[in-house]
């Protein structure tokens, strides 16, 4: 085994499955945690698995109970990395899905390790940091995450500072340290020598910069090297994987992939999506204009109880039905954009129904799952996308699915994957886990045929 890894959403867990397949590692994502004895049993010709979580929506407290046992579960397996994977937006705050608080568990299971490696940047995903400061693609631009329209509006985790040093000092009083641009500049022995320049400072964490390629590679080193004295727990994005595959193949211990994976086209789509990111609306609206059916949901509906608001979501799902046998392509979606009225009519409607707010994604995603579930078994429809960071987890879970492995690449960070399933609907169902900053206009057209 490589690597092991935990996600905090299921979108970023794919995101992961993509990095390391395509690099020519055969990974399977699993809903839950294996035992090792049943990896060893039937699994043990995969290279790796992933656990796909949802601790980005949890509290500090509900990560302590859930984290610290999954770790340590993960460790067990003693895979030379260990990767706890977060969102390449770095979503976090001091009260939900706190990277502070992994840091503090992660050095609580692996307290044998000089230091806490982090990466949060990944070119392959416009994703970049400078000097401490971490900045996003929106389109030809990069823009700082604190001036990045997606992130500063994220409705549950908004993001005010594009320091990611001072973003954690909210969240662990942990020593942050930095391995810069200008350090990573150097090669070999230099390169060690500012490594170890930086560790002289004793920081709790190092967080390492990245603009280039190359700078990835040169990690990716820096994280092999250390795993050859044991079990290395590593915090960051899918950046951490294209790092290490990059370094592989570099030294000949991974063979470089030259045949791109791919899918044929399916016959209809099943797009739900819970996400309220100005990418995913125009995605929505390049569709709909494309012949796609759009039918809107109303997320307050999902925080209603009375016999009124389930009637509407049975009316719903029978248009969505209808839609798909007559051989459409249909889309169910709770919003389009982070402006979308919805947005605090659902807040409202949840406060007046006693739930917290960060909690949305739970109950906008489950909701979703069923009727994902139930409009594939009604219509036969083999392929789906759950849009959504925060509720395409939620979507999952209610799916019936314990694994999942990837069919074929379409855009970073959103691959076709194949279900495993115990139920024969789900069994074989071609998804996609789409993030809500992940992919072009026309990236549901591109699902549907199959094609990057």
């Amino acid at each position: 085994m490589r690597i092991c890894y935990y996600g905090d959403d299921f979108t970023g867990s794919t995101d992961v499955l993509e990095a390391l397949t395509t690099g020519g590692l055969r990974m399977i994502l699993f809903m839950d945690m294996p035992d090792v004895s049943t990896w060893q049993e039937k699994f043990s010709q995969y290279d790796g698995f992933g656990v796909a979580g949802v601790s980005r929506t949890m509290s500090p407290c509900e990560m302590e109970i859930s984290l610290q046992p999954a770790l340590t579960a993960l460790k067990a397996f003693q895979a030379p990395i260990v990767h706890y994977k977060i969102c390449s937006t770095f979503d976090s705050s001091p009260l939900t899905g706190s990277i502070g608080k992994v840091i503090d568990i992660g050095r609580r299971v692996f307290p044998e390790q000089r230091f806490t490696p982090l990466l949060a940047g990944s070119p392959a995903l416009k994703r970049y940091t400078v000097f401490g400061n971490h900045f996003a693609g929106k389109g030809t631009e990069m823009l700082r995450l604190d001036r990045h329209p997606n992130m500063m509006q994220h409705p549950v985790t908004p993001m005010k500072e594009a320091d990611l040093r001072v973003h954690l000092a909210e969240q662990t009083s942990c020593k942050i340290g930095l391995m810069s641009v200008l350090d990573l500049e150097h090669h070999g022995t230099m390169l060690r020598e500012r490594l170890n320049e930086n560790l002289n400072q004793a920081p709790d964490v190092l967080l390492f910069d990245v603009l280039t390629d190359e700078h990835l590679t040169k990690i990716g080193e820096i994280f092999a090297e250390e795993s050859e004295h044991g079990s290395v727990f590593v915090i960051g994005s899918s950046g951490v994987e294209y790092a290490l595959v990059s370094h592989w193949q570099q030294r000949g211990t991974l063979p470089a992939v030259s045949e791109q994976r791919r899918a044929e086209p399916a016959d209809r789509l099943l797009v739900l999506s819970g996400s309220c990111s100005p990418a995913t609306c125009a995605q929505i609206e390049w569709a709909m204009a494309h012949g796609y059916a759009g039918i809107r949901v109303p997320a307050p509906l999902f925080f209603a109880e009375d016999s009124e608001a389930k009637s509407a979501q049975a009316m719903l799902l029978s248009e969505a039905e209808r839609q798909l046998r007559a051989g459409k392509n249909v889309i169910l979606y709770t919003a389009l954009g982070p402006n979308d009225k919805s947005i605090p009519e659902t807040q409202h409607q949840m406060r007046l129904n006693g739930h917290n707010l960060a909690g949305s994604g739970e109950r906008i995603g489950g909701r979703l799952g069923e009727m994902a579930s139930a409009l594939v078994q009604s219509t036969g429809v083999r392929r789906v996308v759950l849009a959504g960071g925060d509720t395409s987890g939620f979507a999952v879970k209610r799916m019936n699915m314990y694994a999942l492995e990837m069919i074929a690449p379409v855009v970073p960070g959103g691959p076709l994957c194949r279900a495993f399933s115990q139920d024969e609907w789900m069994d074989g169902l071609e998804i996609v886990l789409k993030g809500g900053q992940v992919g072009p206009p026309d990236f549901f057209d591109r699902v549907l045929q199959g094609s990057s």
